[in-house]
């Protein structure tokens, strides 16, 4: 995408009742500071005014929220409603999420579990960040788990990166970049939980992106897949070589996987890995069947708070 301006709104879903629109990159989502000159609420204020509702604190009824510098899916409701039936959707972890990101260096594993708890740092000057739990001042950790499948390899701005596919199973603050970061491979561009480095001083972008959103309310299911915007013929400074896993392939298992029993609980820990053979093919017998099935309801993704 290109940097965001107020004519700009990309808007990948539009029903009677929901709005999804590709948020770009360093723009907040809304502010009652005089002094913000891009918000997302300014955006679609200038796109839909008609849609605009004076009852809310800044016009529009957004269903969740986005980092200042994370692109991508970000649902708004048009009405009470709506409102309400995504709220209960996110309250009873029925929604389902996915997120692309280029990381530094070359993820070594096909696939990582990530499950540092995390807190809020209370280190002088570090107030507004968070902390994995063995960090020196690290307030109230909460167990925190990520999943995490590489796509490729390769280089950026001649430095070496993975781009992944990242899987949130709960959703504490910042939880992604720090736990990325935790693990030895920072977003690129996260001039927070990472380290710019000599050839990319000022990147244009921190480079979290949200790929996928499903929300199935009892009305209508919400669902989109954004435009993946990690691609060398819409950044230069990326140079794939080596193909991990497919894209393709996963996003296919996301939009078949079945949505999650409300009462099923917490989630845990589950896989990320390629669907088997034959869930890319007829299924010839029921054991084939119910092992496809139970792979796609791995997907299910917790949202983020």
């Amino acid at each position: 995408m290109e940097p965001g301006s107020v004519e700009n709104l990309s808007i990948v879903y539009r029903s009677g009742d929901f709005l999804v629109v590709n948020k770009h990159w360093d723009v907040r989502i809304d502010s009652k500071a005089w002094c913000e000159t891009l918000t997302l609420q300014k955006q679609l204020r200038h796109r839909f005014p008609e849609l605009a509702d004076p009852d809310t604190c800044y016009g529009f009824r957004f269903c969740h929220q986005l980092d200042f510098s994370t692109s991508g899916a970000l649902c708004v409701a048009l009405n009470k409603a709506a409102a309400g039936s995504a709220y209960r959707c996110f309250k009873e972890r029925r929604v389902t999420k996915a997120y692309l990101a280029l990381v530094r260096g070359h993820v070594q594993e096909s696939q990582v579990t990530i499950s540092y708890a995390i807190g809020r740092n209370s280190t002088e000057g570090r107030a507004h960040t968070m902390c994995i739990e063995s960090t020196q001042g690290c307030k109230n950790p909460k167990p925190s788990l990520t999943e995490l499948v590489v796509l490729e390899h390769g280089l950026y701005a001649g430095d070496p990166v993975s781009k992944v596919l990242l899987k949130p199973l709960t959703g504490r603050t910042h939880q992604l970049r720090v736990h990325c970061s935790a693990l030895g491979h920072p977003v690129v561009g996260d001039l927070t939980y990472g380290q710019a480095t000599g050839r990319e001083d000022q990147p244009f972008r921190m480079m979290l992106h949200a790929f996928y959103l499903r929300i199935p309310t009892l009305a209508e299911c919400v669902e989109v897949c954004t435009p993946d915007p990690f691609l060398p013929s819409l950044d230069a400074c990326w140079d794939p070589h080596t193909l991990v896993q497919p894209l393709d392939q996963l996003v296919q298992a996301l939009q078949a996987a079945p949505d999650p029993d409300p009462m099923d609980g917490d989630p845990g820990p589950c896989s990320f890995s390629m669907p088997p053979p034959t869930c890319s093919k007829p299924l010839k017998t029921e054991a084939q069947q119910a092992s496809c099935l139970q792979w796609l309801s791995e997907w299910t993704l917790e949202p983020d708070n």
